[in-house]
C-alpha cells in the first residue's frame, strides 16, 4: 500500500499540538525510617551533650544481723556530646523559566523546592544511619554528627577482622570479612542486648538482607493465603525471646549491616530556627536563588539497648 499522491499527514504539519501530560513521575527511593521513628528534640549549642548512668552489679547482698551499715561506693554519670551538622540543598531558576507555562508544575521553583526537600531529608537519614565518627570542624572544614554505627558498641556481632567503635562516636566502627546473615548471630545480638537492659524495637536492613531474613526458619511455618491467592514469605515482624522487633527496609543504612535499635534511646535534636528552614538567597542576575538548610547532630541516649550485625554480605 502507498500513500494517495498530495496526502498532508502530520508529517507535512507544522500546528499541531505537543502531547504532555501535566505530571511528572519519579520512582527514587525516599524514605527515612529510622530518623522519622525516634523522637525529636532541641539543641542549644554546636556541641550537643547529655549523660548516661549505670546501677551497680547485682550481688547477693546479705548481711548479718545487726551489722554496722557500710556506704556503697557511687558511679559517676557518663558524659557523652555530638557535634551539630549542617546539611543544605540550594534550587536556582532563571527568571524566564519560571514566568513561563511548564508542564507538571505550576512554578519551578516551587517544584524544585519540595525535590530540595526531600532529597535533603533523605541526606539527613543516610548521615544518621552511617558509620561516621563526629568532627568537630573548623574554618575550613565541616563540622560531622556521628552515625548511628559509630555509637553501638556493647552488643554486636561482626566478621573476621571487625571491631566495635568505642561506643561514644569518636570512631567508626572497623569492617571485618562479610559473611552471610545467620539467624543465630541476630538472636545472640538480642540476647545481649536483653542482658544490657535494652529493649530493641525496630531493625533496620538493606534490601539484600531483608530478603535474606526472610528465610528465617525461626519456629514458625509458612502460609498461603488461598482465598486472596496470596503466598506469604515476608518476615516484616520478628518476635524474638526478648520482644517485638519491626524489620524495616532502610535504604539509606549500610547494606552490610542488621541494626537493631531501641527508637526510644534516640532523638535527631535541631538548633531552634534551623530544622528545614527555606530563605531566598541573595541574587545578582535574572534568576530566583533558594536555599533549606537544617542543622542537626543525632542522640544516642544509651547505646547499650541497641545492638548490630554487621559485616554481612550483600549480594
Amino acid at each position: 500500500m502507498a500513500q494517495p499522491t498530495n496526502t498532508f499527514s502530520s508529517y507535512d504539519a507544522k500546528g499541531n499540538r505537543e502531547d504532555l501530560i501535566n505530571a511528572i513521575y519519579s520512582v527514587d527511593q525516599t524514605k527515612t525510617p529510622f530518623t522519622s521513628a525516634i523522637g525529636k528534640i532541641s539543641a542549644t549549642a554546636t556541641l550537643h551533650e547529655w549523660q548516661t548512668d549505670a546501677l551497680a552489679a547485682a550481688g547477693a547482698n546479705a548481711v548479718i544481723e545487726g551489722d554496722e551499715a557500710s556506704t556503697d561506693a557511687s558511679i559517676a554519670t557518663v558524659r557523652l556530646g555530638n557535634y551539630t551538622q549542617i546539611s543544605d540543598k540550594v534550587a536556582l531558576v532563571a527568571g524566564t523559566q519560571q514566568a513561563v507555562d511548564s508542564a507538571g508544575r505550576s512554578s519551578d521553583m516551587a517544584y524544585q523546592m519540595a525535590k530540595r526537600m526531600q532529597e535533603l531529608k533523605r541526606d539527613i537519614e543516610l548521615a544518621a544511619c552511617a558509620n561516621n565518627a563526629k568532627a568537630v570542624g573548623n574554618d575550613t572544614t565541616a563540622r560531622e554528627s556521628a552515625g548511628i554505627e559509630s555509637w553501638i558498641a556493647s552488643n554486636t556481632s561482626a566478621g573476621t577482622g571487625g571491631s566495635d567503635p568505642a561506643g561514644t562516636g569518636a570512631d567508626a566502627r572497623t569492617d571485618g570479612t562479610q559473611r552471610a546473615y545467620l539467624e543465630a548471630d541476630l538472636k545472640a545480638v538480642l540476647a545481649s542486648a536483653a542482658d544490657e537492659g535494652g529493649d530493641p524495637n525496630m531493625l533496620l536492613l538493606g534490601s539484600f538482607n531483608k530478603q535474606a531474613m526472610s528465610a528465617f526458619t525461626g519456629n514458625g511455618t509458612r502460609t498461603y493465603e488461598g482465598s486472596t491467592n496470596t503466598l506469604d514469605t515476608a518476615i516484616d515482624i520478628y518476635k524474638s525471646d526478648f520482644g517485638i522487633l519491626e524489620v524495616v527496609f532502610s535504604p539509606q543504612s549500610r547494606s552490610r549491616s542488621a541494626i537493631a535499635i531501641d527508637t526510644s534511646m534516640w532523638k535527631l535534636a535541631m538548633l531552634p530556627g534551623r530544622s528545614y528552614m527555606q530563605r531566598d538567597l541573595a541574587i545578582s542576575g535574572d534568576y530566583m536563588r533558594k536555599q533549606v538548610l537544617c542543622e542537626w547532630t543525632l542522640q544516642c541516649d544509651n547505646e547499650k539497648a541497641n545492638g548490630i550485625v554487621a559485616d554481612l554480605t550483600t549480594s
